[in-house]
């Protein structure tokens, strides 16, 4: 097989794990604790015969801040990177020990398709009561799944090509060999783009694993939480939900992110445990009445039943049913702790079954009081609204005796609680003028002065004011 086989190609590297203590060692900086220094035994000749021939050589190395000042460094592995010397550290470091029993404050996480994980904190009261911390948070990962889906069809597409392809070529030559087939060229190059589908593939499917795991984590530190419930994946496709639904549900990266979160929350002491998912999404979390799906009322376009209500008149809950499935999944499993064993073939905390007496504990407890208000929620379209809105009508009548100098004013928008309109003239008005002032050195402001009328703005005089002219005067004796 090693005759066979071509030359392994490795990267230029050197690990300093199989090294004891006489050839490398590592320890940190005593006035800095960012910085390593690790000390290796390097020959001085080529060829070294004996122990003079060897040298100790000192390696100073920047620690990143991940790195807990009270970790244990191992030897690295060193490798050449860009001309500079790179160092791959490993470290250990104590973590406090998950519970399966005495939790208070738990973080339930819900699976889904496009919200890939809706999650969200409860609190089991001393005297049994379970409360949400919060509204809760969703992960939405519509467009890296969009993606991955893509990726998936082309990936099937190019499978398919290049199994036709070889069913071509065996069928024309007979011969295992075809190395000279025409098209042998056009097999290799669909063989090499699969593999870098499928690397692409791995790649986004990784890094979204560690962002699901990362944003989990961090919502229960977030909450205070010592620990994270899980529905259980593994009846999520016995149910006959279709080829459509359950290559979806098949392509999703599930069981990874569940391993990036076990192992993200070992660091901070969180336990992980998986509870059974009967019902969390179909029963009311506040009192366990099958719930009615309908489509969300704030996007009504959108196909699905994502809002859920409850038809009891007492409860009236209603919001999006994955925010109710988490609040069953943190009540379910903060009531079933005593139910909580280890695994023997996968060392995993799990509850197996639901025990119907503490099922009907597990109910969410509004923190706010009910009110007498009824139900405004909207049940119809919205009445349409003119952009014109009718003009504001009057709503006390006209002074009947002049209220101030400035007179009776007439019935309009001027308002009438007042004695004196603001920054009114002196009227004098007579048949000739609107408003004449009779003040020496007064010079009118026009609209300025109140009232919305130009006080120096004189009228046409009538019409027996002015004289008419004598035609007779210019005319002689008729003889």
């Amino acid at each position: 097989m090693f005759e066979l086989e071509e030359a392994p190609r490795a990267a230029r590297m050197l690990l300093l794990s199989a090294c004891d203590g006489q050839q490398a060692t590592i320890e940190r900086g005593e006035p800095d604790p960012g910085r390593a220094l690790l000390r290796l035994q390097l020959p001085i000749r080529p060829e070294p015969r004996s122990y003079a021939d060897w040298t100790w050589v000192a390696c100073p190395i920047t620690l990143p801040p991940t790195i807990p000042a009270n970790a244990v460094l191992h030897l690295p592995t060193l490798r050449i990177t860009g001309g500079k010397v790179r160092a791959d550290l490993a470290y250990s470091h104590a973590v406090p020990a998950a519970r399966r029993t005495g939790h208070r404050v738990a973080l339930g996480v819900d699976w889904g398709l496009n919200t890939l994980l809706s999650a969200g904190a409860a609190r089991l009261h001393d005297n049994g009561q379970i409360t949400a911390l919060g509204a809760g948070a969703q992960f939405r990962t519509a467009g890296v799944l969009a993606k991955q889906h893509r990726l998936r069809r082309l990936s099937e597409h190019l499978h398919t090509k290049a199994d036709h392809y070889q069913r071509l070529i065996r069928d024309r030559t007979g011969d295992p060999d075809t190395a000279g087939h025409p098209l042998h060229a056009r097999h290799e190059v669909l063989r090499e783009e699969i593999r870098r589908v499928s690397a692409r593939r791995t790649n986004l499917n990784d890094a979204l694993a560690w962002a699901a795991a990362r944003w989990t984590v961090d919502q229960a530190i977030a909450a205070k939480a010592t620990v994270i419930y899980l529905e259980d994946l593994r009846s999520m496709e016995a149910r006959g939900m279709g080829r459509t639904m359950n290559t979806r549900l098949s392509q999703t990266v599930r069981g990874q992110i569940t391993d990036r979160i076990r192992h993200l929350a070992a660091e901070t002491g969180i336990a992980v445990v998986i509870v059974p998912p009967r019902d969390t999404s179909r029963h009311c979390p506040r009192c366990l009445t099958p719930l009615r799906h309908r489509k969300a009322p704030d996007r009504p376009t959108i196909t699905g039943w994502k809002w859920a209500l409850c038809p009891q008149s007492d409860c009236g809950w209603q919001g999006d049913r994955d925010h109710g499935a988490w609040q069953r999944i943190a009540a379910r499993g903060l009531t079933h702790q005593t139910k909580t064993v280890t695994d023997r073939t996968a060392g995993q905390m799990v509850i197996r079954t639901v025990v119907d007496p503490l099922e009907t504990t597990a109910v969410i407890t509004p923190t706010t009081i009910k009110t007498s208000r009824p139900d405004r929620s909207k049940t119809g379209p919205t009445r349409p609204r003119t952009t014109r809105p009718a003009p504001r009508r009057r709503r006390a009548p006209s002074p009947t005796s002049p209220t101030g100098p400035a007179g009776k004013r007439p019935e309009g928008h001027a308002p009438t609680d007042r004695t004196r309109l603001p920054r009114a003239a002196h009227r004098h008005q007579n048949v000739t003028t609107t408003s004449t002032p009779t003040t020496a050195g007064h010079r009118p402001r026009g609209a300025a002065l109140g009232a919305g009328f130009h006080l120096h703005t004189h009228a046409t005089p009538p019409r027996w004011d002015i004289p008419l002219p004598d035609i007779t005067s210019d005319t002689g004796s008729p003889s």
